[in-house]
């Protein structure tokens, strides 16, 4: 048996071979990564149950609101979004 453990191979990380990278895609893929969108989903549910949110200004209407967007590598807010969260209680 050719017991080559401890040895840096690097042909073994050439291409896609997902069956060596524990958290990469394919079967192998990270387990947690199920728990962490539900956790997030969770979390932001109980931010839109438990508050009401306003805007700084005290406007309700939605032409108050700035949603340009400004192009780049990435899509991004033009005008950032600060909202007061005023506690709710059903």
């Amino acid at each position: 048996m050719n017991d080559t453990r401890n040895e840096f191979l690097p042909q073994l990380f050439i291409g896609e071979n997902f069956q060596f990278i524990p958290f990469g895609g394919g079967r192998r893929r990270c387990l947690g990564q199920t728990f962490t969108v539900a956790s997030a989903e969770f979390a932001l549910a109980n931010l839109l149950y438990w508050f009401d949110w306003k805007l700084p200004s005290g406007d309700t209407l939605a032409e108050a609101l700035n949603i340009s967007e400004v192009y780049g590598s990435t899509v991004r807010k033009k005008a950032p979004l600060y909202l007061l969260p005023v506690p709710y209680s059903p």
